[in-house]
């Protein structure tokens, strides 16, 4: 596991995308190299915390979960941070072909979490979040 990213969650003060009832601490990758490497071999994601994936634009994005060890919620918000998807419980992929999941909607931001807590929150199309950094 990346220790900047476990010393970066445990962190009092981190930056956070932030729901009506939740509040995930979270690592940005808002650069290519980062975006392709998102959460990769990451064998352990701290509770109510996560990646945020910032896009140079509104786009129509897709994303897999290859070499990904842990499932995910992905959320998908547009430029104004109302969420237009969730691809709930997205199961971890070792070996190609590994299946990938376009948003229905475009999007400019991506938040990953732990799987179940969308739902455990209640974080539903039409939601807007916050990003405080």
């Amino acid at each position: 596991m990346r220790w900047v990213f476990v010393l970066l969650l445990l962190s009092a003060c981190c930056p956070s995308v932030d729901f009506e009832d939740a509040s995930f601490c979270v690592e940005f990758a808002d650069d290519p190299e980062e975006r392709t490497v998102g959460l990769m071999y990451v064998d352990h994601l701290p509770a109510d915390s996560g990646m945020f994936f910032i896009f140079p634009q509104e786009m129509p994005l897709s994303f897999w979960m290859k070499n990904t060890l842990i499932p995910l919620d992905i959320i998908f918000l547009d430029e104004d941070m109302r969420v237009v998807d969730i691809k709930h419980g997205f199961e971890p992929c070792m070996d190609e072909p590994c299946e990938s999941y376009t948003a229905r909607s475009s999007a400019k931001y991506v938040l990953e979490v732990n799987s179940g807590l969308a739902e455990k929150y209640g974080i539903k199309e039409g939601d807007r979040a916050v990003l405080r950094e």
